[in-house]
């Protein structure tokens, strides 16, 4: 029977690059690997066949020789040892797409630095506008005193037994080769003999620790604070991570904060929209005056430039929007019905539509709506 192309066999072309080779050959190999087709004859010669291709095609000698030559190439001993000869493992060919997911991106050594920590701060409005200094308690990992960090209480330590001090370990499960941090001694490549009693030979104890946070001006809620080195330690020689502060801000009782601008209600009587008037309203410092014109409706937006939050990266300020609301009067005295009564009876007849023209504006368009459902 004879041979197949070794690039048909593959599904590539003659120009193939050495990346897109080994891509073609994953695929072969895992589509008819013996592992996936328990008892397919056919599925195990592909299986074979394909390997012997990726043998070929992947040593650049040999493949010079298979493009003159052809199979024939490797018959008699030509093109310097035939398939077979140096079979690349199954292991690196698959190795490096699920090494780093087991592990093999950490390094040989284990991590560079210990991990980070996060703490989540409340604060008010006010703080979070105009900044403020917390001192806050953290649990945290620290070196151990009594061993210097490096969790032997005579600070001698031994080459793993199992990694051999790679650090590493490579394991096979199926057609994968895996590799992944030595379960003994956690990546670092050593062991001790004789552990620390205080750490019991961690090199880390865990202890509440207590820091000073400044918290600058104009911070939101999802800005985060980075403390260096103030995170877990690492093992002995290995710099500790960083703290994460994450602000969050409490809700204020008057003012809403939408990026670096507040916006508040502000409550008014019907006289004072209606004749106008000059209404105080609050700020984060201290009072500012709103102007009502005459004839102010209900929901009008003023803005006072100026007034909301200096930001905490460009230093602009942002501005407040008052938004007025009529108030419905409550609890009338009986001369204070008395009046409201004389007041409305003042609306009757045509001549009320120009007082309200919102009001003539929605029963017109109420009149209109009932006269089209009629027709």
């Amino acid at each position: 029977m004879s041979k197949r192309d070794y690039y048909e066999v593959l599904g590539v072309g003659r120009d193939v690059s050495a990346d897109e080779l080994k891509k073609a050959y994953r695929r072969c190999a895992m589509k008819h690997h013996p592992d996936r087709n328990p008892g397919d004859v056919a599925a195990e010669v592909a299986f074979k066949e394909c390997k012997e291709a990726y043998e070929v095609l992947s040593d650049a000698n040999k493949r010079r020789a298979y493009d003159q030559h052809g199979h024939a190439a490797f018959e008699h001993g030509m093109g310097g040892g035939g398939p077979g000869a140096g079979y690349a493992d199954m292991g690196d060919i698959f190795g490096d797409i699920f090494g780093n997911i087991f592990g093999g991106g950490a390094g040989p050594r284990g991590p560079r630095r210990g991990a980070d920590v996060g703490y989540v701060m409340e604060l008010s409005l006010e703080e979070a506008v105009g900044g403020v200094e917390r001192q806050i308690e953290i649990p945290t990992l620290e070196s151990c005193d009594t061993c210097n960090g490096s969790g032997s209480a005579d600070g001698r330590t031994e080459t793993c037994g199992t990694c051999n001090g790679r650090g590493q370990v490579r394991f096979q499960r199926g057609i994968f080769s895996m590799q992944q941090a030595c379960p003994h001694c956690g990546g670092s490549g050593k062991t001790i003999a004789n552990p620390c009693e205080d750490c019991h030979g961690q090199g880390r104890i865990e202890r509440n620790k207590t820091l000073q946070v400044k918290v600058p001006a104009g911070v939101d809620t999802g800005d985060r604070i980075r403390l260096a080195g103030e995170g877990e330690a690492g093992p002995v020689g290995v710099p500790p991570g960083d703290l994460y502060v994450e602000v969050r801000v409490k809700e204020h009782e008057i003012f809403h904060r939408d990026g670096d601008d507040l916006h508040c209600e502000v409550p008014i009587r019907i006289s004072q929209a209606a004749l106008g008037d000059v209404v105080r309203v609050p700020t984060l410092n201290g009072d500012a005056e709103i102007r009502l014109p005459a004839e102010t409706q209900s929901g009008k937006l003023f803005r006072l430039r100026g007034k909301g939050v200096k930001s905490v990266r460009s230093r602009s300020e942002g501005d407040l929007y008052c938004r007025v609301v009529v108030e419905t009067p409550v609890n009338l005295t009986a001369e204070q019905r008395d009046l409201l009564e004389k007041f409305e009876a003042t609306f009757s007849g045509e001549g009320a539509r120009k007082h309200s023209p919102r009001s003539a504006t929605f029963l017109d368009g109420v009149k209109g709506f009932w006269d089209r459902m009629v027709s």
